[in-house]
């Protein structure tokens, strides 16, 4: 029997997948690979795009597309199976990562590449992929002594690792958490949040309501359960996962792998002569220095902090003077601030929800697309699926098929918390056809009730157009060399661009118009709902503000100072909510055990980045603003300048390109209802 992951298939065969293929089959492709590397370089004694970076993105793509379907379904279908197949492999993927980063006969042949007589004809998208790959062959240790280049792979490998252990202790720790409840106990649910919790209870084989740490689940005990003792023995679990604290205290306790991580990056930086594992990270980014980063963070935490705390203030205020609380917890944020939102602009979240179905949602947002981009969107009604949420879409431009998507929505057991976007299969010139770029587009919203479609809030249809923001960057992409198509060789400060741009639409009543329409009777949003949800839309942005700041400011500031003055995650945490924060949680909040963006993602010394390309995205908005925001000349240049390039030129060039100029700070804070 033929083993599915060695297939060239353009989708991949997720029903004929089983665990035990994995593990035979990313081994056959390494081995492949290296084989493949060295006859190659063995057979020229010139390097040319078509020996070299052809035959190279070749080995690659047939790596990628074996592995991406068991990642994909190791965040979205989590087994221990699976989770044993998958970390088997990454110990391998690590070191053949490092071999070919080292290899000193690759590293030359792409040296040759660049300075030989072939050069001047490389196409940009060619000549930036071998910079990009002359850059990284330094990063990997190319040029370190043999001890040290072993070590440097020892490093690797066990980073990997570290990370997937990372995540499972997350998940392990918000699958284990449960709590039997009644009405009773949920007294200022609205009625979709009840009927969740009484799905969750079915689905568990319970009687009665069930509460979990899945957002769907967590967020509404935050934002309206009246009963505050379930309020904070909810907070207490969520915020202690994987950690040292509360209900299930060091039982799958991140504190040690956090501490290994934090150490084995320094090493491995400074075995490159990077003083940091933060100056290592920006070696690949917009931005140049750690200083700089600093400055502009510091900066935008200036502008917002006075806002911040007088909106803290005035919560306080409002709990004490209408609710007789006179001290507020972290527990309460939520609570009360939905109540004074209320209050202030007589919209609820719950209002707003059932003028957002998901199919309405769905249908609006790819007719912005089509009428931003030309592009259409259409479902596809039978593929090979792993799981009945998911569905199959088409993305066609001038009756051609351009792309496709999967789309996963809604939360469930074994599946990662959070959403994103990953790569399935990348845009790339094969030695016949264009191989047409496929995304998965994953969220965790709540599902469907009995008869009751899936409504979302305004958080979650934010969420929606952000990862569609990132599938198109990767999907409209008009390169064909792999390495600069999509996403790929876009610096990681860039990267959150398009994603945070395509978000502005859902705040502009032209678009909210086909984007809304009530469940039951197709109604529009109201005239006066649609006036109050927007000028309710600025609700605490400088608490919002100065809360991802400081994720931002202890990311950089612990990869900048770990064994440098820093020696104390919990203490520097502490230290820059002190200076940019205004809600002091309870000691046992262990935020940093479960921030997985920054120990198994890739935001680590990076989680500045969605503040850096919000400015990017702010002022790219700002020209439809000033144009219109669906005239298509300006949605033809953003495609051309933003979307198609890829990593083929400077992320600044980009947008230059389409901005006329370099960005600004102020559409950002004018945006976010922020005086500068």
């Amino acid at each position: 029997m033929t083993n599915p992951l060695l297939e060239d298939s353009p989708l991949p065969p997720f029903s004929r997948i089983t665990t035990e293929q994995v593990e035979p089959a990313i081994k056959t492709l390494i081995n492949r690979g290296k084989t493949a590397i060295e006859q190659l370089l063995a057979a020229n004694s010139t390097f040319t795009p078509e020996n070299l970076l052809q035959p190279l993105e070749d080995i690659d793509d047939a790596l990628a597309r074996a592995w991406s379907p068991v990642g994909h379904l190791n965040g979205v279908l989590n087994s221990d199976e699976l989770r044993g197949a998958y970390n088997a492999c990454l110990g391998e993927l690590s070191a053949y990562s490092t071999w070919t980063g080292q290899h000193a006969g690759l590293f030359n042949a792409y040296s040759e590449l660049a300075d030989g007589p072939g050069a001047p004809s490389m196409t940009a998208a060619q000549k930036a992929s071998v910079e990009h790959a002359l850059r990284d062959f330094r990063l990997a240790g190319v040029d370190l002594a043999e001890s040290d280049q072993q070590r440097f792979g020892e490093i690797r490998k066990r980073l990997s690792e570290l990370g997937a252990r990372f995540s499972e202790n997350v998940l392990d720790a918000t699958d284990a958490w449960q709590k039997s409840v009644t009405e009773d106990d949920l007294q200022g649910f609205p009625e979709t949040a009840i009927a969740n919790a009484r799905q969750a209870a079915e689905n568990a084989g319970q009687e009665g309501l069930l509460l979990t740490l899945e957002f769907p689940s967590y967020l509404p005990v935050m934002t309206y359960c009246d009963n505050e003792a379930i309020r904070r023995e909810v907070y207490e679990a969520f915020c202690t996962r994987a950690s040292d604290q509360g209900p299930h205290a060091g039982q799958w306790d991140n504190s040690e792998i956090i501490g290994e991580i934090l150490d084995l990056r320094l090493e491995l930086a400074r075995l490159l002569g990077f003083s940091s594992y933060a100056e290592y990270s920006l070696a690949t980014k917009m931005a140049s220095t750690t200083r700089e980063v600093i400055e502009f963070l510091e900066e935008l935490a200036g502008q917002s902090r006075t806002q911040a705390q007088t909106e803290w203030a005035e919560l306080q205020q409002y709990a004490r003077e209408q609710h007789g609380r006179t001290e507020l917890q972290a527990w309460d944020a939520a609570y009360y601030g939905e109540k004074l939102r209320q209050e202030k602009f007589q919209v609820s979240q719950e209002e707003i929800r059932p003028y957002l179905p998901v199919e309405r949602v769905l249908s609006g947002m790819f007719e912005v697309v089509q009428r931003l981009y030309g592009a259409t969107v259409s479902e596809v009604s039978e593929f090979d699926s792993y799981h009945p949420d998911v569905r199959l879409f088409d993305i066609h431009q001038d009756g051609a098929l351009t792309a496709r998507f999967y789309l996963d929505l809604y939360a469930r057991p074994n599946k990662r918390g959070g959403a994103w976007m990953d790569d399935c299969r990348v845009r790339r010139q094969r030695e016949n056809a264009i191989q047409v770029p496929v995304a998965y587009l994953v969220c965790n919203f709540t599902p469907p009730v009995g008869d009751t479609p899936a409504l979302l809030t305004e958080s979650e249809l934010t969420t929606l157009f952000h990862e569609f923001g990132h599938g198109l960057h990767h999907m409209l992409t008009q390169q064909t060399v792999a390495a600069v198509s999509g996403i790929n060789g876009v610096p990681w400060d860039a990267v959150e661009l398009p994603s945070q741009f395509f978000e502005n639409w859902c705040w502009e009543p032209e678009a909210l118009a086909i984007i809304s329409g009530h469940y039951q009777t197709g109604e529009p949003l109201p005239q006066a709902l649609l006036e109050r949800m927007l000028a309710a839309r600025n609700f605490q942005s400088g608490m919002q503000m100065v809360r991802q700041l400081e994720f931002a400011l202890f990311d950089f500031r612990l990869h900048r100072d770990w064994g440098d003055g820093v020696d104390d995650v919990q203490g520097l945490l502490d230290q820059v909510r002190a200076d940019v924060g205004v809600i002091t949680p309870p000691s046992y909040n262990r935020f940093q055990h479960g921030f997985s963006h920054i120990f198994s993602g890739g935001y680590a010394a990076g989680y500045y980045s969605y503040k850096w390309a919000e400015v990017l995205s702010a002022d790219a908005f700002s020209r439809f603003e000033e144009e219109g925001i669906f005239n298509a000349e300006t949605g033809a240049d953003f495609r051309r300048h933003i979307l198609e390039t890829g990593g083929s030129r400077e992320a600044m060039e980009n947008f230059v390109a389409f901005r006329g100029r370099k960005p600004s700070i102020k559409p950002l804070l004018r945006h976010s209802g922020i005086a500068a």
